[in-house]
């Protein structure tokens, strides 16, 4: 017999699994050593010999990748900046007021935006500009630390006639407009000195390295924080294709439509220098420890890689589907069915439109999608548990990382007088939570590898 409130409890530590297994810093320090004076980055071996070391660190990890290169790397890191939107420490722990610049031991600390860029991801611009034109003059080896988020953390437009407003109108519009992250990054690439490789292309002399902690579908790591360090993908989007597509020509500044539309300015030329990027941690590796935790629990495990990044609505469509299915199976076969729980796993990110002005963001209406759809297909004498939580610990303009739900959620919201459906239609689905005490709150996690979904099904 299956016990719903075992179920909700390990769907949260499958959830919390997963998220240990996707820690920036020691991912960081297993891929990265030195030894005297080599220093060894995955499977390239670098002689430093005398040569200046910097780091530029950018996203929700930058901290932690920061902090880990920091502990290797010792006196040999020069210098460093890091433009993240973490709160309350850098690297070390030392504290720091919001929107300040410190100096962190050897790295500048700045407090970009996010979602949308503020004046401190403008300051982290000019300072990395500053240390790249120096880093370039010593023939330097550049790291870059990468991770998602990082695309409002750090801004310059490329037209002065753009200002910090017409960025985050852009911005918020560019993210609420349905649009995948590559479509988004076409955009976002058009209008910016800093995407999409130029801001590493301000240092052709240089060694660089990228260390990417990436929130983007499997090989397309091009896009994290819109590619500071790497030029885009051959076969990115047309941004001009991309506003027509979405009718963004009315939602975006003028400004922004105009140097979107004038001629198109060339990426620099590939230098002679290194030039190496390696993965260090993706959503794979979280469904992985996700799917271990699972099965060492005794559940019948599928990582459901089909869904990952359809509309909202068909993803959650399918994930039930499967999840029957799923439980159809184990339900045939001889001696297992009697007290079997199947789990299925799936990330990604959905594509969820903003149609309201509540407080939630794709993880939280997801998993009130379940909870709704779930009524429809599931039996009466079986469980469900679903946990819709990002990696990151932030869902969309919300504070929590996603929510929980079972196959009581929609009877016990109702029975308080909540309207499901009223809720999804404001795009509020995070006040539904709060108000069932069902929300899934980590706060910022230091890291960022898209969603996780995890359904749990079995019998009473």
């Amino acid at each position: 017999m299956t016990n719903l409130t075992h179920l909700r409890l390990a769907a949260r530590e499958i959830f919390e699994a997963a998220l240990r297994a996707v820690d920036p810093s020691a991912a960081v320090l297993r891929a990265v050593r030195l030894e005297g004076s080599t220093l060894s980055i995955c499977d390239t071996a670098i002689d430093i010999g005398s040569r200046p070391v910097y780091s530029i660190a950018i996203g929700k990890a930058a901290e932690k990748m920061a902090a880990a290169l920091e502990e290797i790397l010792g006196e040999r890191l020069t210098t460093g900046i890091i433009a993240s939107n973490a709160p309350r420490s850098g690297p070390t722990g030392s504290d720091r007021i919001e929107g300040t610049q410190v100096n962190n031991l050897r790295h500048t600390v700045f407090h970009g935006g996010h979602p949308e860029p503020n004046e401190q991801s403008l300051a982290a611009a000019r300072a990395c500009f500053g240390l790249l034109d120096k880093a370039n003059a010593e023939h330097a080896l550049v790291i870059f630390s990468i991770s998602g988020g990082g695309s409002a953390m750090i801004e310059w437009p490329i037209s002065e006639d753009i200002t910090l407003a017409d960025l985050r109108t852009a911005n918020k519009a560019l993210v609420n407009s349905g649009a995948s992250i590559g479509e988004i990054n076409a955009v976002r690439r058009a209008f910016s000195s800093v995407k999409g490789g130029r801001l590493a292309a301000r240092a052709p002399n240089c060694d660089q390295v990228t260390l990417i902690v990436s929130d983007v579908p499997v090989d397309e790591e091009r896009n994290v924080a819109s590619g500071p360090s790497l030029a885009p993908p051959a076969d990115a989007p047309d941004a001009r294709e991309v506003i027509a597509r979405y009718n963004l020509a009315y939602q975006l500044p003028e400004t922004i439509v105009r140097t979107v539309y004038s001629e198109p300015k060339l990426f620099a030329e590939e230098s002679r220098a290194l030039r190496r990027h390696f993965v260090l941690l993706d959503n794979r590796r979280a469904l992985e420890a996700a799917a271990e935790a699972a099965r060492q629990r005794g559940f019948a495990t599928e990582i459901f890689s089909d869904t990952s990044d359809q509309p909202i609505t068909e993803g959650c469509t399918q994930l039930l589907e499967r999840l029957t299915q799923l439980r159809e199976q184990i339900g045939k076969a001889p001696n297992e069915s009697v007290g079997k729980v199947v789990c299925l796993i799936s990330g990604g990110e959905f594509a969820c439109p903003v149609t309201g002005d509540g407080i939630g963001g794709r993880n939280l209406e997801t998993a009130l999608r379940l909870a709704c759809a779930s009524t429809l297909i599931l039996s009466h004498n079986e469980h469900f548990v679903a946990v819709c939580a990002g990696t990151d610990g932030i869902d969309g303009n919300s504070p929590a990382a996603g929510g929980i739900v079972d196959n009581t959620t929609i009877a016990r919201a109702k029975a308080i007088g909540l309207d499901p459906d009223n809720f999804l239609e404001r795009s509020d689905a995070y006040s539904f939570f709060v108000a069932l005490g069902d929300v899934v709150a980590t706060g910022p996690t230091g890291t960022n590898v898209r969603d996780l979904r995890i359904l749990l099904g079995g019998r009473e």
